[in-house]
């Protein structure tokens, strides 16, 4: 069964610059739920999950209505990504499966994981044939789920307790995530399936959220040590930016532009900050703050390459829209 709720709009106002954003938040009628992770449909519709309210929903940003849709108790979801075909899919990270919800009648197809360590499904990312890739972070595997058959490997990795975290998928088909325990970055071959792992330099790195420029670079944040890094999947080089909030700044949620700008949130900082970077130039944009001056933690965004906007959710109870500045330049690749 659905409900469905209406709130205005809250805008964040920002004096603006040149390169900073402008941020708009909807206040989701369910408190203390942790709505977070949106994905966006062909409709403009926003679909997030309230990770600690156990269910999925949706927000129509036009008017500004919110639809709930109930899942099996005990899910807790973390994740919901809506496919080329408009179906949701969605984490369940305490009940150890993949659901699906149909964009059309709204029914549900439960995929449990095939072995009974494989409890904590968390972000999911589609490769190019629509089958899913996701990270199970403390059971310290990445999981693939074939959309045609159903069927769910299960991928262990090698290095205890790294911790597999945000995913995204190159041009190949690669999975590429965030060893989140460790100071490593993973790969899986998707025809052999076997896991590589690159170390970072540097042994206190944790990298949190991954992102893929067109030139093929790997990006991360460094949650622990407030940087921006580079990874060179060929030569395995690593290249690295203090971000500008410094070693506190705890940077989370990201993405990645049409224009190969890279986005991500400095947590540490209350406001949350929304800052870009520009791997032609190196160079930082103003920050943009998000929410009010209290506790807060963004952690994942989309872009949505559309409306050429950034979607996001918040500890303090919102699904937000993040404008970014224009660019005139072509991507990378």
């Amino acid at each position: 069964m659905a409900s469905a709720s209406l709130t205005p709009s809250i805008v964040i106002a920002q004096k603006r610059t040149a390169d900073t954003a402008v941020v708009t938040e909807w206040n989701v009628p369910w408190t203390d739920t942790r709505p977070r992770d949106p994905s966006l449909d062909t409709q403009g519709r926003v679909w997030f999950v309230g990770q600690e309210g156990n269910y999925v929903a949706r927000l129509d940003p036009k008017s500004g209505a919110f639809t709930k849709l109930e899942i099996d108790a005990g899910t807790f979801p973390h994740t919901v990504s809506v496919d080329k075909d408009g179906d949701a899919w969605y984490t369940g990270n305490r009940n150890g499966m993949i659901g699906k919800i149909d964009g059309t009648t709204g029914a549900i197809t439960r995929y449990p994981m095939p072995e009974p360590d494989a409890k904590d499904p968390h972000t999911i990312a589609f490769d190019t044939q629509g089958n899913l890739w996701f990270t199970l972070q403390n059971s310290n595997m990445v999981g693939h789920l074939v959309k045609k058959t159903g069927k769910v490997t299960i991928m262990r990795m090698s290095t205890p307790r790294s911790r597999p975290y945000g995913i995204v998928i190159d041009a190949k088909g690669r999975p590429w995530f965030n060893l989140f325990g460790v100071n490593k970055i993973g790969t899986i071959d998707p025809t052999s399936m076997r896991v590589r792992e690159y170390v970072l330099p540097d042994e206190r790195a944790r990298g949190r959220r991954i992102a893929l420029t067109t030139d093929g670079a790997v990006w991360y944040v460094d949650y622990s040590r407030g940087y921006l890094g580079r990874l060179d999947p060929v030569s395995g080089a690593v290249k690295d930016w203090p971000m500008p909030g410094g070693s506190t700044s705890l940077p989370y949620a990201m993405t990645v532009d049409d224009a190969d700008r890279l986005w991500f949130v400095e947590t540490g900082k209350q406001p949350n900050r929304l800052v870009g970077f520009d791997p032609r130039t190196n160079t930082f944009t103003t920050p943009t703050d998000i929410g009010k001056a209290a506790p807060n933690t963004v952690r994942h965004m989309v872009f949505d390459k559309n409306t050429r906007t950034i979607w996001f959710g918040s500890d303090q109870g919102t699904i937000g829209r993040a404008v970014i500045p224009p660019s005139e330049r072509k991507p990378i690749g």
